[in-house]
């Protein structure tokens, strides 16, 4: 046991430049604005653009996502603060992946996860689950009142009067 708790030992440096790991010393993380933006060639054209999404239902749907997830952080109690974390993560995932192909509610609904255990306010991932049906069933509620005439209400492809 003790052979064994050395070599973790012998793999930090004397002089407090990184950890030894394998062949690479790892040290101290510099965050600064420079760094911590997306850099400009990443925001123009998206993953989405590229697979043939507008911008503007780009961003009819970036907006959705953060409505979803600070409702959702309302409903969990999370701090504003979980919050914004989510929407960060939420806008950071789409610069790298495709609205076509990855389910912004989904995604939304793990940034919440996410965000709430990264901003040490954790919540039970069935109660997040739970907090998502509730806004879909409201939401959907809510276009269900929407004033349509009656002969163009459908109801699984069939004209209902």
């Amino acid at each position: 046991m003790a052979a064994g708790s050395l070599s973790a030992v012998s793999n930090t440096s004397a002089n407090n430049d990184g950890i030894l790991i394998g062949d690479k010393v790892y040290s101290e993380v510099y965050l600064t604005i420079d760094n911590s933006l997306i850099p400009e060639e990443r925001l123009q054209p998206t993953p989405s653009m590229l697979d043939g999404l507008d911008l503007h239902t780009e961003t009819d749907l970036r907006i959705l996502g953060c409505e979803l997830i600070q409702s959702a952080g309302i409903l969990l109690r999370l701090p504003q603060v979980a919050m914004a974390t989510g929407q960060v993560l939420f806008h950071r995932f789409f610069y790298s992946k495709s609205f076509v192909k990855h389910s912004f509610e989904i995604v939304a609904m793990a940034c919440v996860n996410l965000a709430s255990k990264i901003e040490e306010a954790p919540r039970r991932i069935r109660d997040v689950i739970n907090v998502f049906h509730y806004l879909k069933q409201s939401h959907r509620g809510k276009r269900d009142q929407l004033h349509l005439p009656k002969p163009w209400v459908m109801w699984n492809g069939v004209q209902v009067h």
